[in-house]
């Protein structure tokens, strides 16, 4: 799991050119959202292709989004019940 965590920051960092913040830089259980990492809604769609372009996984329902993208421990949480790459 740690490593897919690792993989996630950078993928993160990469697709939203976060390019003064590096991995460690990132806690695993911070916020994504508002006061942690500060990210936007339109931060959230290219979570939303980073899912599916390297996990195979498509949202089906964007509200489950506001849960998944709580942090990057959730999201790896998800990735790892859910991918199909």
């Amino acid at each position: 799991m740690n490593e897919l965590i690792q993989t996630l920051k950078e993928q993160i960092i990469d697709a939203l050119n976060l390019e003064e913040i590096t991995p460690a830089d990132i806690e695993n259980d911070a916020p994504l959202f508002g006061a942690g990492l500060g990210l936007d809604s339109i931060d959230a769609l290219e979570l939303i292709v980073i899912l599916d372009r390297y996990y195979g996984i498509k949202l089906a329902n964007p509200a489950e989004g506001k849960e998944i993208f709580k942090s990057v421990s959730s999201i790896a949480d998800y990735v790892a019940k859910n991918r199909t790459k």
